[in-house]
């Protein structure tokens, strides 16, 4: 065999192991999911602290912020799609039942109607799906940097196989 058929069939070798190992990773789409946006406010720094005997609360951000309201509306059987927010989202679930699962254990968490909870961002991917019977809704606050985008798709996790 030729150096030069050795330097081809080496660099086809090659090829073909990239195209194996380095697969890209596609995102998921949502389905059955629909956010509507129904407000946008921006703002610059906030030094917020107050105290009040019982109740303390600090907000305190460098830089602009761009901090949204959405209503999602999620069908029988719909899902959000794996994704992340580059900053936190105070969620609560407005109408019917939702199931949100964490990348990182994949363990189902379910809310109802008038349940709250609160997706961290900066990276935690999640998914939400409406596993029961009938129509879901939430309304989510998210406070992201200005104009960053609100929602960052991810792949499919490896360790969830729905």
């Amino acid at each position: 065999m030729t150096h030069q058929r050795k330097g081809k069939l080496v660099a086809a070798a090659a090829v073909l192991a990239i195209a194996f190992v380095a697969r890209p990773a596609h995102a998921t789409a949502a389905s059955g999911f629909v956010g509507t946006q129904i407000m946008k406010g921006q703002f610059g720094n906030l030094k917020i602290k107050l105290n009040t005997g019982d109740f303390d609360l600090k907000l305190d951000t460098r830089g602009d912020s761009d901090v949204y309201v959405t209503r999602n509306a999620i069908a029988i059987g719909g899902q959000s799609g794996w994704h992340t927010h580059p900053g936190p989202s105070l969620i609560t679930v407005t109408v019917g039942a939702i199931v949100a699962y964490d990348s990182d254990t994949c363990a189902p968490r379910q809310y109802g109607t008038g349940d709250t909870f609160v997706d961290p961002g900066d990276g935690h991917v999640h998914l939400l799906r409406n596993e029961s019977g009938a129509v879901a809704e939430t309304v989510a606050v998210q406070f992201v940097g200005r104009d960053e985008p609100r929602r960052i798709d991810a792949p499919v996790p490896n360790n969830c196989n729905f």
